[in-house]
């Protein structure tokens, strides 16, 4: 596992210019998120998708969350009604909390960030550095809690090489610091224009 150690503040463009290389290499790295530590991988990439689940133990049929950049490029994805842009816009908007939304996806992206029920995990972070990643790579990213499958999310990433022992390891750790674990991003399913919170 390769590290890049550095306050976020510190980050120049070199190191952007690294992190979308792995990406677009189709890596998994570890990032800093709104809240805790996660996976991630390109939205895109199906076989990087797919070492994201081998590396949590999770089942296959646990969509992962879509991280964008903006509500156009959601629209690239997910297909939206007036009514549900408006919403989006209002859920997205930078004093909302940080929101993970339900949408109608298109056929554009791998089967295994797909529900069964034709549904994408989008959410638009609060993160600038997040959103750099994004724009640098011009495609959405996965991310998932750092975690094993049912244990519970490490705020830190000095240990992974003991949680993640087996052949498959995150490729690119990107170490911020200790993250402060906060509450999870709110959860609404948007599809229909009728707005269901799920978890607030």
């Amino acid at each position: 596992m390769i590290k890049l150690e550095k306050k976020l503040a510190d980050f120049k463009p070199a190191d952007f210019d690294l992190i979308s290389v792995y990406l677009h290499a189709g890596k998994v790295l570890v990032l800093p998120t709104d809240t805790i530590y996660g996976l991630s991988c390109l939205a895109t990439d199906s076989e990087a998708i797919k070492k994201i689940f081998k590396l949590k133990k999770r089942e296959a049929r646990k969509p992962l969350i879509t991280l964008v950049s903006s509500v156009a490029m959601a629209k690239r994805y997910v297909s939206l009604s007036k009514l549900e842009a408006g919403f989006l816009k209002t859920l997205w908007s930078a004093q909302a909390r940080p929101t993970t939304v339900i949408l109608r996806a298109k056929n554009n992206l791998p089967a295994e960030i797909i529900s069964d029920s034709g549904g994408l995990s989008c959410r638009l972070p609060k993160s600038d550095f997040l959103i750099k990643i994004i724009k640098k790579v011009n495609a959405p990213i996965i991310s998932t809690s750092l975690n094993l499958s049912g244990e519970a999310p490490l705020v830190a990433v000095d240990n992974l090489d003991n949680i993640f022992a087996g052949k498959i390891k995150p490729d690119l750790i990107v170490n911020t610091g200790f993250a402060k674990k906060k509450k999870p991003s709110r959860l609404v399913d948007l599809r229909g224009g009728n707005l269901k919170i799920i978890r607030k």
